[in-house]
């Protein structure tokens, strides 16, 4: 399936939709904190589960309370894309549920 490349205004229309989000090194990049490693981990599970579904893998790093995502579509050259926006979307709402 093809994804649509974010860039320009488009991107920053994304960002406008993406609580947190930001730009850094070329991908889609927030930090989650959350009450505890059982939460953050139990997030991390939560979203494994959609990105799997979607075929779409975040590059992730957590450190007990705090998970550091960045997302980029690799096979899109790399770049930013509506596939990448879609996860983001994801992850906020799993986030707000969490606990």
């Amino acid at each position: 399936m093809q994804h649509d490349i974010l860039s320009g205004d488009a991107l920053t229309r994304a960002l406008g939709e993406l609580d947190g989000w930001s730009v850094d090194g070329g991908k889609l990049y927030k930090e989650f904190v959350f009450a505890d490693f059982v939460q953050a981990f139990g997030w991390m599970t939560r979203v494994a589960l959609h990105a799997e579904k979607a075929d779409h893998h975040p590059e992730w790093f957590n450190v007990y309370r705090t998970v550091r995502v960045h997302l980029q579509t690799h096979d899109a050259g790399p770049a930013i894309t509506t596939k990448d926006a879609a996860l983001a979307r994801t992850m906020n709402a799993l986030a707000r549920t969490a606990g």
